[in-house]
């Protein structure tokens, strides 16, 4: 099923696309939302989109006046009005008595009021939830309700199911997953991001088994200009881009004993595994070994670092030579990932025989700069898409001998021909054709609906 481009005889289908993390949001979590919204269009989709107040910005993606420019100037905005209240803190409160923070509801209550106004001026066939924060998951159920048309859930991060997140208790995770299956049960379709995540949610809630698909995250080849020259005397360059968990890692070490026991964890996760720290000490055995090579090597940090992340570094006997420019354009982002010579992809521990349920957004935009990768990562579809993929080695989350290993290797071959990738383990993640997947579950949900409404008023 393929959704048909716009003419006279197919007029374009109009989508609610309620998306919090738009532009002039930047960060990783915005991009998936943009693509889609531009290549919609092409097949058969006119988004009207839905998101925050133009102004502010939250915990997890800062202002980026850059960000919007693959947006077409016809692209329709319907944005809540008033503000938002600060999420820089956690709602600890709202967390412990597992109801929505007072950032959460004001997003969803405005959140609705704009969709109304966006849908009282042009009707629409279906509302498409791209999700977190998930609360947003009521507005669109209330949407769907009021405006009589499908909504369908799309989950970023797995919610409940997340590995990554980490509960007070036992009871407040397991009270988190009903709650998760009870908002998307009125969902049409329910869209994961990654096949594990899928997975999981078939496994979790069979009610929702035959309606859910999986559409990951991806890359634009069109972001990704001609490599850049690089000046003679350039150093080995190992870059990583976006976010560090220092902070949030060395947390979760010091409450282990307590979590396990309580049982918030779904199963152990080491979160400081997703940072910087064990790169960094890998870096430290191989100049003690090599400091000669060392000097030689550049490591970057690209993103909107912590305190605790760049006071990691200042800690650290390699210190001068690693660059933490901060925040950067989604274009600078691309511009530094296509002048490195091995991109660094870390992710969070697990126990043996488990498998992650989330690849970070990077891991895409990596494969799309077909540049060598150094992950450490746990068992997952992170793992399987970079072996896949020809360009990559990969070790544990924590395996700083390895690591050192893999980036020595790279040194010592960094002017040998470069690693040929397999193009077609690269492909199946450029955006175009994830929007087309997306354009079909649309169709299916319309479909569904019109079933559902012909066989009612056969009743």
């Amino acid at each position: 099923m393929n959704a048909l481009a716009e003419s006279p005889a197919n007029p374009a289908r109009r989508v609610l696309f309620l998306a919090f993390y738009f532009p002039p949001l930047g960060g990783g979590g915005v991009q998936r939302s943009v693509k889609f919204v531009r290549y919609l269009p092409e097949l058969g989709y006119e988004p009207v989109v839905v998101t925050g107040p133009a102004r502010g910005r939250t915990r997890h993606a800062p202002l980026d006046v850059s960000s919007d420019e693959s947006l077409a100037a016809s692209t329709r905005i319907a944005r809540m009005e008033g503000n938002l209240p600060d999420d820089s803190r956690p709602d600890r409160w709202a967390r412990w008595f597992q109801r929505p923070s007072t950032f959460e509801q004001a997003w969803s209550a405005g959140c609705i009021a704009a969709g109304r106004r966006a849908a009282g001026s042009a009707p629409v066939d279906v509302i498409f939830a791209t999700m977190s924060p998930f609360e947003t998951s009521r507005a669109a159920a209330a949407l769907s309700a009021e405006l009589g048309v499908p909504w369908v859930a799309d989950l970023r991060d797995p919610w409940a199911l997340d590995e990554m997140t980490v509960y007070p208790t036992r009871w407040h995770r397991a009270l988190a997953e009903r709650r998760m299956g009870a908002r998307l049960a009125s969902a049409s379709r329910v869209v994961m991001n990654t096949p594990e995540a899928g997975r999981a949610l078939r496994e979790r809630f069979a009610g929702l088994a035959e309606r859910t698909a999986v559409i990951p995250n991806g890359f634009d080849p069109e972001d990704f200009g001609p490599p850049p020259q690089r000046p003679p005397g350039d150093p080995f360059r190992i870059v990583h881009v976006g976010s560090l968990h220092a902070a949030l890692g060395a947390a979760n070490r010091r409450r282990r004993r307590l979590r396990r026991w309580v049982g918030g964890e779904r199963v152990p996760v080491d979160i400081l595994a997703r940072s910087h720290v064990h790169l960094l000490r890998a870096l430290e055995r191989w100049q003690r070994d090599r400091p000669d090579e060392v000097a030689n090597v550049e490591l970057v940090l690209a993103g909107d670092l912590s305190a605790a992340d760049r006071d990691t570094v200042a800690r650290s006997c390699v210190r001068n030579r690693v660059r933490m420019p901060g925040y950067v354009s989604h274009a600078e982002a691309i511009r530094w990932l296509q002048r490195a010579d091995l991109l660094f992809l870390p992710m969070h521990g697990l126990p043996p025989g488990e498998r992650a349920r989330i690849v970070p957004g990077k891991a895409y935009e990596y494969l799309g700069a077909r540049r060598p990768i150094l992950a450490a990562v746990p068992e997952g579809d992170a793992r399987d898409f970079v072996l896949a993929s020809g360009l990559g080695e990969v070790c544990g989350p924590d395996e700083v001998e390895a690591m050192e290993a893999i980036a020595r290797r790279r040194y010592a071959g960094r002017y040998q021909k470069p690693t040929t990738p397999v193009d077609a383990a690269i492909r199946r993640f450029e955006r175009r054709a994830l929007s087309r997947a997306l354009a079909d579950e649309l169709d299916r949900a319309i479909a569904q609906n019109a079933d559902k409404t012909t066989a009612g008023s056969l009743l």
